[in-house]
């Protein structure tokens, strides 16, 4: 398994339409094989940094669900939103892969 660990840097004043793009995104990725494990808003501290975590059991399905989502009229409605909204300023993506008990 991998998870994909997204930092995204946000408007403070768009919080709201950063919440509406991650709740877009949850049954998207779950749609195409991956388990969402949430996004993750600003409360305390930074009020500009957003996360996103979910997980694929490989980078292969991964990539899949990449080629995937650039087809998906839902998955372009959001990444469209995200756009036109401009509540991501930037993000960075990173994978890990989960030491579990045992």
């Amino acid at each position: 398994m991998i998870t994909c660990y997204v930092r995204y840097t946000i408007d403070p004043y768009k919080r709201a339409e950063f919440e509406r793009y991650g709740r877009m995104w949850i049954p998207l990725v779950q749609r195409h094989g991956g388990q969402h494990h949430g996004y993750f808003l600003p409360d305390e501290g930074a009020n500009n940094i957003g996360l996103a975590l979910f997980s694929f059991q490989s980078l292969a399905d991964y990539e899949v669900y990449r080629t995937k989502i650039l087809d998906d009229p839902d998955c372009v409605a959001a990444f469209k939103f995200a756009e036109d909204t401009r509540c991501i300023l930037s993000y960075e993506r990173s994978f890990f892969k989960p030491l579990l008990e045992g």
